[in-house]
């Protein structure tokens, strides 16, 4: 059995596998290009073994990744904290330190480990390694995730996810007070070019890729910002990437932040996936599912509220 990832390129694009490997990050650069050679790639419905072909709009991809997998999947009873749920899908508010699925360094104590528990029909929905997995949060990112508990939910989300008519909200506070009330932040992003594991506003020509963030301030606390926003397009760190660019990084992040300590014990960067908002995939009804912050994004909050009490 194999597994289908199907792909559009949207606009003029770098060659094969760099694309591959931006559109699908939980790949490694060495894995896509062995899947290329293998023959495992479709473009237009013609196999293509050269990782060097250029891409451009309208492309269509197909890549089969085989089944065979390095991790076990076990079911774990791990608790879940569940905002919604039918027999089609499930939003979970993810807490902070929960890998969403096993990868190498986390082959267990996931939120697929505890999905597998929870869903037992899960495997086959979506991936061998991520059944059900939509959407991903960041480990530390915490909010509202959506699971899908059937291949009819999994492609209709995705599909609202590509359409981008499912729209999903965050609170964060970053440093600095932005000069404006609101803004858009319309840069490309890519994989860093010396740092693999990082992501970087990268150049469409260099394979960087559209991404768009709307923000809007909710309460400016002295020297930090409490924002809201709200993603048009659904890169890997996204928000913690264009906010460190435009020069207001989250607060707490570890990759993207500026490593200034503000007394408060975080778990990780204070970004939370507040609200989401999609489509029922068989009613059509809208839902609507917002997810209370943890305890330590509230404290956060109230302990700059005071200072900036004092502060004035």
């Amino acid at each position: 059995m194999l597994t289908d990832i199907n792909l559009e390129v949207h606009e003029k694009s770098d060659r094969l596998d760099r694309y591959l490997s931006q559109e699908l990050p939980d790949l490694s650069r060495s894995r896509i290009q062995q899947l290329i050679e293998q023959g495992k790639v479709q473009i237009n419905g013609e196999v293509c073994t050269s990782k060097k072909i250029n891409l451009k709009a309208g492309d269509r991809i197909t890549l089969e990744i085989p089944e065979a997998q390095p991790l076990e999947l076990q079911a774990e009873n791990i608790p879940l904290d569940i905002l919604y749920e039918d027999d089609q899908l499930l939003i979970l508010n993810k807490p902070a330190g929960l890998v969403v699925h096993p990868a190498p360094g986390h082959p267990d104590g996931t939120l697929v480990n505890a999905l597998l528990a929870h869903c037992p029909n899960l495997p086959g929905i979506g991936g061998v390694q991520r059944p059900g997995i939509v959407h991903r949060l960041d480990k530390d990112t915490t909010g509202a995730i959506a699971i899908a508990k059937t291949d009819i939910a999994y492609q209709h989300l995705q599909a609202q996810l590509q359409a981008k008519t499912a729209r999903r909200e965050y609170l964060g506070v970053v440093y600095g007070a932005p000069k404006a009330e609101s803004g858009i932040i319309d840069l490309p992003i890519g994989r860093h070019p010396q740092d693999r594991k990082k992501m970087a506003v990268v150049p469409i020509e260099k394979g960087g890729r559209s991404a768009i963030t709307h923000w809007q301030v909710l309460e400016r606390l002295g020297n930090y910002t409490l924002i809201h926003f709200q993603l048009e397009t659904g890169r890997t760190h996204q928000i913690r990437v264009h906010s460190a660019k435009i020069g207001h990084p989250i607060v707490g992040d570890p990759v993207y932040g500026s490593g200034r300590s503000i007394g408060v014990n975080l778990p990780g960067q204070a970004l939370h996936a507040w609200r989401l908002k999609l489509q029922h995939p068989l009613s059509g009804n809208l839902i609507e599912v917002v997810a209370p912050p943890p305890q330590t994004f509230l404290t956060l909050l109230e302990v700059l509220r005071r200072r900036s009490v004092i502060s004035h």
